[in-house]
């Protein structure tokens, strides 16, 4: 029976390097943002058959296609790197092939071909069954024992993953909270969210398809465009946003998530800071080994210990010191969290 294990954080914390790492292993099917393709969208009650299952992991994801036709995509997008027969212009980019699909094949195409031969055949079923099957296609030829999702920007849907999983484990990476603001800051994607958070609070709705027109039109400029089909790049890209901000969205999220994955009974879920794999990384990933249910291989090691990179580590404190002390502030809930929920669990 394989395991199956959520790597879940705030994103820009190691995750995708994590990731990698993971897919080295040759026990372990490492999915590649695979909840960030489909969404929440992608895991919904009640039964469905294959056609319907189908439809949740080819059709393209909405913001995603928007970010790319409007030439602010997220460097994680690893099939436009490579372009198949799939364009956003043309056809879409199927959400299982912009970064879970490229992430375990040099022939994404070939395996999205491949998957919809077979899934749209399914019986229907309830979905966490659809994704044990899809499972075993993906990994069940080479025998790998071992499931790992990992997706940046996912402690919110822990409680979604638990409810639909209820046997999955869960680890929480995270990172030096300045340091994860600051990387935030600079990544399209972050920077896209944080300016379409602003427009909710703004406006004073829970989601950006609740807008009326009356409230697109009553904000400022440098905002209602990014609603549009189209929309200049620069209004993402050279906006001045303010880091502390980041630091307070850092710490929302992790405040948050360390209250769901506080619900996870004890022996379902542990932590690993990015930090401390930086500094012992054998201990570390050996210990991420043992819990997700695989060996921790001395080769596999040896290709974990050359992935990591911590040039970036401590990349906050360069900042000018007024800035440094706003971002710090902005951080404090989040990191007091950490602490709190390290000092409850104990050695993990």
């Amino acid at each position: 029976m394989r395991t199956l294990t959520f790597v879940v954080g705030t994103g820009r914390s190691g995750s995708t390097a994590l990731s990698g790492i993971v897919h080295a292993h040759p026990d372990v099917l490492s999915l590649n943002e695979l909840l960030s393709s489909v969404q929440s969208q992608g895991l919904p009650p009640g039964r469905l058959d294959g056609e319907e299952f189908w439809r949740l992991l080819a059709e393209p994801n909405p913001q995603f296609e928007t970010m790319i036709r409007n030439g602010v995509p997220m460097p994680e997008f690893l099939y436009t790197r490579r372009p198949g027969r799939f364009a956003t212009d043309t056809t879409g980019i199927p959400a299982l092939s912009l970064m879970v699909l490229p992430h375990l094949t040099d022939d994404p195409d070939k395996l999205f071909d491949d998957l919809e031969g077979q899934v749209r055949g399914w019986p229907r079923r309830a979905v966490a069954e659809h994704y044990a099957a899809l499972f075993g296609l993906l990994g069940g030829q080479e025998g790998r024992t071992a499931v790992v999702e990992r997706s940046g920007y996912s402690l919110h849907r822990v409680p979604l993953l638990r409810k639909v999983f209820p046997h999955a484990r869960f680890v929480h990476l995270f990172r030096d909270g300045p340091d994860c603001a600051l990387s935030m800051s600079r990544h399209t994607g972050y920077r896209l969210i944080f300016l379409l958070r602003e427009i909710l609070a703004r406006s004073g709705v829970q989601r950006i398809e609740e807008l009326t027109e009356e409230q697109i039109r009553a904000l400022p400029p440098t905002l209602s465009p990014l609603l549009a089909e189209r929309f200049d790049p620069a209004l993402v890209l050279d906006s001045d946003l303010p880091v502390a901000r980041f630091g307070a969205l850092w710490s929302e999220l992790i405040v948050q998530g360390v209250a769901h994955l506080d619900e996870v009974p004890a022996a379902q879920r542990t932590t690993l800071a990015y930090e401390e794999l930086l500094d012992e990384p054998r201990e570390e990933l050996t210990r991420l080994a043992d819990f997700i249910g695989v060996e921790p291989l001395p080769q596999w090691l040896d290709t974990g210990v050359a992935r990591l990179d911590g040039s970036r580590r401590g990349a906050a404190r360069r900042l000018p010191a007024p800035q440094l002390a706003a971002l710090q502030a902005s951080c404090a809930p989040g990191t007091q969290a950490l602490r709190a929920d390290a000092a409850q669990d104990g050695p993990t």
